[in-house]
């Protein structure tokens, strides 16, 4: 059975959303919807789908089975709660809400309907994530670093809610230990929200990260340290590799040993739109749900505080 998809917000990301969902075989993009007419109707004509102004309008011609919610983060509890609400399955673009109240709230409704309710934590279909998260890993230190040069697209939230998020997700996932203290700090320097933040996690488990976020570094880095007991594993998100270092004995003494793994290489947002159609077909929940989804929105939300209010604090469980 083909599922028929739509898109809400054709924007720099939602005309990729569109346009991969006319290459899957088992998914259908049946329109295009956005605040912007003119733009849905440029990026449906491209695609040769029917453009719509909103949600409404494309439930009421098309009746799709899922859509994706492209829209700014603002607008993502309203749209995803109103399609819950007409029996839609949905993939939200992350961060999944503005607060963890109303990410709970689209939780209830997704569960009491039983629809699948995905959050597009693009980093998670990375091939060098989905690599390590096949092997066994024993984290003991982590350290996370993306940062890029300023660039004015994006304006309407600060560094923790566009980037961090990413990393805080993927962390929390290696980990898999209760949060028992958060430390952060950060900086607006280019507009009115954190362009620059850094993050000390530490975990129950006794495992550390740090993450550091920047928009106004002179070049991009996209890169994971892993720190095991016995060896250390860099990804780099942008190459889509990996590299794992360890030391050896031999006669002569400690010799470093470092492997380049060889795997399939994917572009990671048409492995994440593969996957939710196929949640959608199968009733089976996504790789990252609702519930990952407002955990790291917790976490975040917990930085930010931080962040503008000056201080940290211990926490119990906020993983």
């Amino acid at each position: 059975m083909i599922e028929k998809i739509g898109v809400i917000g054709v924007g720099h990301l939602g005309q990729h959303h569109a346009r991969i969902y006319t290459e899957l075989l088992d998914a259908q993009l049946v329109g295009v919807a956005d605040s912007d007419f003119d733009r849905a109707k440029f990026i449906g004509d491209h695609l040769g789908v029917p453009a719509y102004a909103s949600l409404d309008e494309l439930i009421k011609r098309k009746a799709p089975d899922a859509i994706s919610v492209v829209v700014p983060t603002s607008q993502h509890y309203a749209i995803a709660k109103k399609a819950l609400e007409a029996g839609i399955h949905v993939l939200v673009e992350k961060p999944v809400t503005i607060n963890p109240e109303e990410a709970g709230e689209l939780l209830e409704i997704a569960d009491r309907k039983n629809l699948v309710l995905q959050v597009g934590h693009i980093e998670r279909f990375n091939s060098a994530i989905r690599y390590i998260s096949g092997i066994s890993c024993k984290p003991v230190y982590l350290d996370s670093r993306r940062t890029a040069p300023f660039s004015p697209r994006i304006n309407d939230v600060g560094v923790v809610l566009d980037l961090m998020i990413h990393d805080i997700d993927i962390v929390m996932s290696l980990v898999n230990s209760p949060i028992t203290r958060i430390a952060a700090t950060g900086a607006c320097v280019f507009t009115d929200h954190e362009d620059i933040a850094d993050a000390q996690i530490t975990f129950e488990n006794g495992v550390l990260a740090h993450i550091l976020v920047s928009r106004c570094a002179e070049k991009k880095c996209r890169q994971l340290e892993i720190v095991e007991r016995e060896r250390q594993i860099t990804i780099n998100y942008e190459l889509q590799t990996v590299q794992i270092s360890r030391c050896v004995n031999n006669p002569d003494g400690q010799v470093e040993i470092r492997e380049t793994p060889v795997f399939p290489k994917s572009e990671p947002l048409k492995l994440e739109l593969a996957d939710f159609v196929r949640c959608v077909k199968e009733k089976r929940p996504p790789i990252v749900g609702g519930r990952d989804g407002k955990r790291a929105l917790e976490v975040a939300v917990e930085i930010l505080r931080q962040i503008h209010d000056g201080d940290n604090m211990q926490i119990r469980k906020a993983g």
